[in-house]
């Protein structure tokens, strides 16, 4: 469950990231969040996984309260968050699998568990076969599945996909919107920030609307729409 009362994000610069935005995502929601450049999306995406502070208002992630949670409890927010960037940030030196493993290793799970849990993710993005290679051996959307693999191998309660088809060709982006469903049939919240109007329209699932930093629509099964 998130939940968003009346939050603002000022920058330093005084430019306003979101303004007044109030809402509710229940657990296992896919939600696309649309909006032009410089909408607040991106913004609103930080803030849940508290890369951002909220400058008022309230956030509560699960068990977080994101807008007031204490710094040595950012690394737990972030194991119930996942998050997949649309330019994939894999350490280049790591293997896929290593890429992967990387992110249990920090939680201080065990070698055979990870072994395990590295296996299993690498199946769910249809990966396995290549775990031996490195990043720049892969094409831009396997690396994308390594990103998501990774961010999923805590199993996280909530997936934050930014843009995550952006620099994809449309038939690798729908294999890589593909994933994203199939995690958030196994229970996964998703919030996948885009601007891909024909998965949207397509694909129906909640879609919520930021432009100025303001939430302006809010739709169950909504469409991409560049202008009000």
């Amino acid at each position: 469950m998130i939940q968003l009362s009346h939050v603002d994000k000022q920058y330093d610069n005084g430019i306003m990231g979101i303004e007044d935005v109030s809402l509710r995502i229940e657990q296992g929601e896919f939600v696309y969040l649309i909006g032009p450049s410089g909408s607040g999306k991106s913004t609103f995406m930080k803030l849940l996984y508290r890369e951002e502070k909220a400058s008022s208002g309230t956030i509560q992630v699960g068990k977080y309260a994101v807008h007031k949670i204490k710094k040595r409890d950012i690394p737990m927010l972030r194991r119930y968050v996942g998050v997949v960037f649309q330019d994939f940030k894999l350490l280049p030196q790591l293997t896929v699998y290593e890429n992967v493993a990387y992110a249990l290793e920090v939680t201080g799970k065990s070698g055979k568990f990870i072994k395990q849990r590295v296996g299993q993710v690498l199946d769910l993005v249809g990966l396995r076969y290549k775990m031996n290679l490195l990043p720049q051996e892969l094409s831009g959307g396997e690396q994308q599945r390594v990103a998501i693999a990774r961010a999923i191998a805590n199993e996280p309660n909530i997936l934050i996909a930014d843009e995550p088809t952006g620099n994809l060709d449309p038939e690798t982006a729908l294999e890589i919107f593909h994933v994203l469903e199939a995690i958030n049939q196994s229970g996964t919240t998703v919030i996948m920030g885009t601007h891909n109007e024909q998965l949207v329209n397509q694909y129906k699932h909640r879609v919520i609307r930021l432009q100025d930093g303001r939430l302006v629509s809010d739709e169950h099964e909504g469409e991409y729409h560049d202008t009000l």
